[in-house]
């Protein structure tokens, strides 16, 4: 028979289990709501190009130029964002880079050159590149101590953010002013970050499921030092300099669809303003049914399956998308784009993120977003010299690169634990 002891130990026990399952249940929606947030207000602001294009009179090759603001300036932002996380912690690091991005949404509409958009963008992409480092590794963290791979619905939310965001994009674009539309959304997003950045502070860092007590938490935030690429730091930097490949090839395929595809539907096929806002939203809603699926994916073919098969999903689907000759052809190949890249930038992140901690999420972060960096000056010129259906075939060559480096490393990434 229990002793009294021994059952208030059980009770005080199962007390503090239930506690900490609600404080993950609650981390886990706040970093949900800024993952939202994030593609919410990119896709706001990816709506209003083709105008804000016409506004500032750019040419296809100057408007790529300033539109290598916003990668210049996540990308640049994105190795000191993780040692910010490293000394700050990663929820604090997550909430003034969202107000920072949600904010600065705001101003490219104010702008009237491509040199002043580019500027602006500048702006964008810091809090963008920031907000993406710190919420993708306090994602890492929650990873650990439910010892599931959930990335994939965190990235979810962000596709789903995309997908609305893109959607009321379309709804409004004839009938709502830029500045009014991007200043509403900036609104939206500040009250969001606000109230999801209240609860990510008020909690700390949980600890590895299989770490030993409450000293590996961290009061104020911080993350956890992590230790598989402790052990071997040289092979844990090359396969986060992989999987940063595997990122680059997916944010060339993501930020091509952001920045280009309305433009294609409504140059290249006669898609009116609206119809061509929603071929983003397809593309997005796509990446998020794919991405609600991830970790069932993950959890039955393993990654390696699901890396080869979605980099092949992606090329098959991007030269329709690229090629086709009527609208619906197109958004048909836009879907399955989105189906096809659903998961491999979040499977790629979580990894890098695995293995060094916020550092290899920043380091994969940049190489991945590298890829936005490239794809909308590649693309402008591409438009420029050839056409822009023949460019955006670039983004299902990547996703085959993709593909081929997921299945060569396979044997590397199956000894490393995976």
């Amino acid at each position: 028979m229990p002793t009294p002891n021994k059952t208030r130990t059980a009770i005080l026990g199962a007390r503090r289990s239930v506690t900490a399952d609600r404080d993950l249940a609650r981390l886990r929606a706040a970093i949900t709501a800024f993952f939202f947030l994030d593609g919410f207000v990119f896709a706001g602001w990816v709506a209003r190009i083709p105008a804000i294009k016409d506004q500032t009179s750019a040419s296809e090759g100057a408007l790529g130029l300033a539109l290598l603001g916003v990668s210049a300036g996540g990308t640049a932002t994105m190795m000191a964002t993780g040692r910010l996380c490293r000394r700050f912690g990663n929820h604090p690091t997550t909430v003034a880079a969202g107000l920072l991005f949600a904010g600065s949404v705001a101003l490219p509409p104010l702008t009237h050159s491509a040199l002043a958009l580019g500027l602006v963008l500048l702006v964008f992409g810091t809090g963008f590149g920031a907000l993406n480092v710190a919420m993708n590794s306090a994602a890492v963290d929650l990873i650990a101590a439910l010892r599931r791979p959930v990335m994939p619905g965190f990235h979810a939310a962000f596709s789903l953010g995309g997908m609305a965001g893109a959607g009321l994009g379309g709804l409004i674009a004839d009938h709502l002013s830029p500045t009014r539309h991007l200043s509403l959304l900036a609104v939206f997003g500040l009250l969001l970050a606000a109230a999801a950045g209240r609860t990510l502070i008020s909690l700390p860092v949980p600890a590895p499921r299989d770490a030993a007590g409450p000293a590996a938490e961290s009061g104020n935030g911080a993350a956890p030092e992590p230790s598989p690429g402790a052990k071997r730091p040289g092979r844990a930097r090359w396969l986060v300099g992989v999987f940063g490949l595997i990122a680059l090839c997916t944010a060339y395929g993501e930020g091509a669809m952001a920045d280009w595809a309305a433009l294609h539907l409504h140059q290249d096929l006669d898609a009116s303003a609206g119809l061509a806002a929603a071929g983003y939203s397809v593309f997005a809603l796509m990446m998020a049914v794919g991405r609600l699926s991830g970790t069932t994916l993950l959890e039955r073919l393993g990654q390696t399956r699901t890396l080869t098969a979605g980099g092949a999903t992606a090329a098959a689907g991007m030269l329709l998308g690229s090629l086709a000759p009527t609208v619906w052809l197109a958004l048909l190949g836009f879907a399955v784009t989105g189906l096809g890249l659903a998961n491999l930038f979040p499977v790629a992140i979580a990894r890098a993120g695995a293995l060094t901690g916020p550092g290899g999420v920043a380091a994969a972060s940049t190489l991945g977003y590298g890829g936005m960096l490239l794809g909308p000056p590649t693309i402008g010129f591409l438009a420029d010299w050839y056409s822009l259906p023949i460019a955006l075939t670039t983004v299902a060559a990547l996703a085959a690169v993709a593909t081929v480096v997921a299945y060569g490393t396979r044997n590397a990434v199956r000894t490393a634990g995976n």
